[in-house]
């Protein structure tokens, strides 16, 4: 594998000297030598230029002609093809192979089972035949596949079919021509045997789209959801955004070995089956939504991502957290708003806000980089959606709506920046953006301090209001942000006040703009109770001094059920922070009994949503809790977690008991009502397993599993099991197993339960299950399910003294490093911050990433983020 090493900038962006107008690619598959035909339209852009200088790595090249004549000036230099003395416009023809077979790094085209497949995103095409691989450089593809027709019957690409034929040999082949230019990284090919789900789809003009979705032989009946979320999808799209599909058939198809959840390639999108495949005996209701999100995510990418693209891969948050904001939002449509948005603001404080603290912070539009594939984080994504939501929240439905029509009619069929998305939206709107734009360049998270002030003589309450951002690894100087801050005042019997300064109404969005700031709110009578960040308006930290009984007044009176979730939360902030710190001075751990009959009030309010109520019961992760503290100690967060699960099991036990059979669902149905029912009945379950009287515990829990009739109810049951190690987990455990040991997205959850165990021997367990016959290295689902949630899900084991963890993941990163350098890069993270540990942990961590630096073969992911780690230690 060629390395590239070197740091490219985004302030050295240059257009491309040559471009490609149209390309007619053919294939003569065959998973060990595959040959590629490539006939492209080249055009000089820069007049200076002499020289075309391609992409391309692990090719064989063949033969190269220029307008029909052999060309021999050229030469082949660190994952280049340079060709000399091109003339302005020219047909270029070159001819290479490729070996798929052996193409574990999983990019380009590779084989998954007995499907050819490819992944181009972001610079996987050169892994394919040489080409300007670049996300600017927009062509025409025609694409012609020939193959065995026993082995792949099916034949797909881009676009529309136009053609197809047999060949007398048993081979067949098949001709695809998608009309829209597009970069190579949203190219794909498949070829396989599959199963086939075909639907159609009338759109908003009335074109007829017909829908096909393919899955492995066999798993016809775990497609019918993906459908049904994909017309979802398709009608959300044209009814909120205007958006209509444009080709005339859209194809799905579902691969096991898949580096990425899912990716957009025009018209054929190629998903990790983990987000495609679902019936009741096999998904919970999380993967069952979880598969709407990304089929819609993918969908959506049509016009946020595909018709408009990215200028260059700094610019990735342009498409991706764009499009995440529309996920979210047609999630948010569909089903509960408020549980997406907690959720969804579960994952930016537990994993992004690390993310920012960590070696590798970076703003979501990067400036720097080495690996491209290391900048697909929740950073660019899930902050990237938070910068979307922003601008949202200033300008409204209305007005986003405007600047999204803008921006398409601008930018239609092109390459385009950040930048160019933030004008649309302020020409749109008329609203200065100047400052916001900050967001794209500013790494890190900001830290909200609010303090609060009643004139009683004046009836007036004033906010002060700071914001600072700590430096990062990559930037030291941090400026003030354009941060829009949502709030609510409450009178002392829950009525809202109304904000009114000088005579006129104030909008509840507050624009904090400046690094120190007053607000001033009239004719406030008596002394109010904020309700600060409401929905997390911002990716931000909030320092206000909430006491008890505040927190407890907006657990019940708070409008909005955001805020009533984010009112227990920072209520449980308290006693967690304490009670760690209470641990670590050999302290009688303590939750005042007022704290916990609070949670009680809530369990029993007949009047509040159950989903609400699962989230209200729901404790922050580890990892969430772990960037409350400067220095972690992962096994004191897990005691105190440990001892307010058992102290609400405790103190609640004959409420949990009652909820628990209150919320019973006989039949199961993808409901929203039903699946609220289910989350409250299983989050009771889960208290009711740490209870004192584990004879009962293991009755309830081992009466759930034996008698459900579907995986939500299945799982909940191993996980309240393996959780509280209950007598019964093992042979749960073993029962799963037998049943499901032949299923290898179902023997996921259980890989992950083995993985995230409490158990002291877990490591043990995760290292025997290296050898168990489901697992697999080259499979990305299996490494991320047993390793990947050792590592990240199960701090407190990863973390051992010992230092076990780290060597258990060394062992592993020596392995994918020379197999698939991607995967590996996604589980070094924890890893790589270790500042944020004690001594001991550091010495141990510095020492387990010197080992993997000294690797002699050692992948460019890795190289970035094992230097970046070492650097700021």
């Amino acid at each position: 594998m060629t390395q590239q090493r070197q740091e490219k900038y985004r302030q050295d962006y240059q257009a491309p000297d040559y471009t490609i107008t149209d390309i007619e690619l053919d294939f003569e598959l065959d998973p060990a030598t595959t040959i590629v035909t490539a006939i492209s339209q080249v055009k000089r852009l820069n007049s200076q230029a002499n020289r075309l200088i391609l992409d391309g790595e692990n090719l064989i090249l063949r033969t190269i002609h220029i307008d029909d004549e052999p060309w021999s000036a050229y030469r082949e230099e660190a994952g280049k093809l340079i060709i000399e003395s091109v003339p302005d416009t020219f047909v270029l023809k070159i001819v290479n192979e490729i070996n798929p077979l052996k193409n574990t790094a999983l990019e380009g085209l590779y084989v998954s089972a007995d499907v050819l497949c490819t992944q181009c995103e972001a610079e996987g095409f050169r892994h394919i035949t040489y080409y300007l691989d670049r996300p600017d450089v927009l062509a025409r593809f025609t694409t012609s596949i020939t193959a065995d027709k026993t082995r792949y019957p099916y034949l797909l690409s881009n676009g529309n079919q136009i053609d197809k034929g047999e060949k007398e040999d048993g081979r067949h082949w098949v001709k695809w021509q998608d009309p829209f230019p597009k970069p190579s990284y949203l190219f794909a090919l498949v070829a396989g045997d599959f199963d086939v789900l075909y639907d159609n789809f009338v759109s908003q003009s009335g074109r007829n789209v017909t829908l096909a979705l393919f899955v492995d032989k066999g798993n016809l009946d775990r497609a019918d959801w993906a459908m049904v979320s994909l017309k979802n999808a398709m009608r959300w799209d044209e009814t909120r955004f205007g958006y209509e599909y444009d080709l005339d058939i859209y194809m799905i198809v579902a691969v096991d070995f898949f580096n990425m959840g899912a990716m957009e390639n025009k018209g054929l999108n190629i998903f990790n089956a983990k987000y495609v495949l679902a019936k009741t005996e096999t998904a919970t209701d999380k993967d069952y939504l979880n598969i709407e999100a990304v089929i819609g995510h993918e969908y959506f990418h049509n016009w946020t991502g595909n018709r408009i693209t990215c200028r260059d891969w700094f610019q990735l948050s342009l498409k991706e957290g764009l499009t995440v904001f529309r996920d979210q939002e047609f999630s948010s449509d569909l089903g509960s708003r408020s549980v997406n948005r907690i959720e969804n603001v579960r994952l930016m404080r537990a994993q992004q806000f690390a993310e920012d603290a960590s070696p590798m912070a970076h703003p979501i539009r990067p400036e720097k980089v080495i690996e491209m594939n290391n900048f697909y984080t929740l950073t660019v994504y899930e902050k990237g959606a938070e910068v979307i939501r922003m601008l949202h929240t200033l300008l409204g439905e209305e007005l986003f709506q405007a600047g999204m029509k803008l921006y398409t009619a601008r930018h239609d069929g092109s390459a385009a920046t950040c930048d160019d998305f933030v004008q649309a939206m302020q020409d749109a709107s008329n609203i200065d953006l100047t400052l916001f734009r900050r967001w794209y360049s500013q790494s890190g998270t900001p830290l909200v301090t609010v303090r609060d002030e009643y004139l009683a003589d004046k009836q007036q309450y004033l906010l002060h209001i700071s914001q600072t951002t700590a430096p990062t690894a990559d930037q030291a100087e941090k400026l003030p942000l354009h941060i829009p801050l949502d709030i609510e005042l409450y009178d002392t019997k829950g009525h809202v006040i109304p904000l009114q300064h000088n005579g006129h109404a104030v909008h509840s969005v507050l624009n904090v703009v400046k690094a120190h700031q007053t607000f001033v709110f009239d004719q406030v009578n008596s002394r109010p109770i904020p309700s600060l960040l409401r929905e997390f308006s911002a990716p931000v930290k909030l320092d206000y001094l909430y006491t008890d009984e505040q927190l407890a007044f907006l657990m019940q009176y708070a409008s909005n059920e955001f805020a009533r979730w984010d009112a227990v939360q920072s209520l449980l902030a308290i006693y967690i922070k304490d009670n760690v710190v209470r641990l670590q001075q050999r302290e009688d751990l303590i939750l005042p009994l007022p704290i916990i009959d609070a949670f009680r009030a809530v369990l029993l309010d007949e009047a509040c949503d159950p989903a609400l109520k699962a989230q209200l019961f729901t404790l922050p992760s580890e990892n969430e809790v772990a960037e409350w503290f400067e220095i972690i100690d992962p096994i004191a967060i897990h005691v105190v977690i440990n001892f307010i699960c058992q102290k609400f099991a405790t103190e609640m036990a004959d409420e949990f008991i009652a909820v628990y059979h209150a919320n019973k669902v006989t039949k199961y149905r993808i409901d929203h009502g039903d699946i609220a029912k289910r989350s409250l009945r299983n989050k009771c379950l889960f208290y009711l397993a740490f209870g004192h009287d584990k004879q009962q515990a293991d009755k309830y829990v081992s009466e759930q599993y034996y008698q459900a009739n579907n995986m939500t109810d299945t799982m909940a049951a191993l996980t309240a099991a393996v959780a509280a190690q209950l007598p019964s987990s093992q042979q749960l455990m073993a029962a799963f197993e037998q049943r499901w040991r032949h299923d290898g997205l179902t023997m996921d959850k259980w890989f992950m339960l083995q993985a995230s165990s409490p158990a002291k021997n877990v490591l043990t367990t995760v290292r025997s299950l290296l050898t168990h016959p489901t697992f697999s290295m080259e499979n990305p689902n299996r490494v991320r399910a047993l390793i990947g949630a050792f590592v990240a899900q199960n701090p407190s084991a990863f973390h051992a003294a010992e230092g076990t963890g780290y060597q258990f993941l060394v062992e592993m990163l020596t392995i994918l490093n020379s197999s698939n350098p991607q995967v590996a890069s996604r589980l070094i993270e924890p890893l790589i911050r270790l500042k944020r540990y004690d001594e001991t942990r550091q010495n141990q961590m510095y020492l387990a990433l010197k080992q993997l630096q000294g690797l002699s073969d050692l992948s460019a992911d890795l190289f970035e983020k094992i230097t970046k780690a070492l650097e700021n230690q």
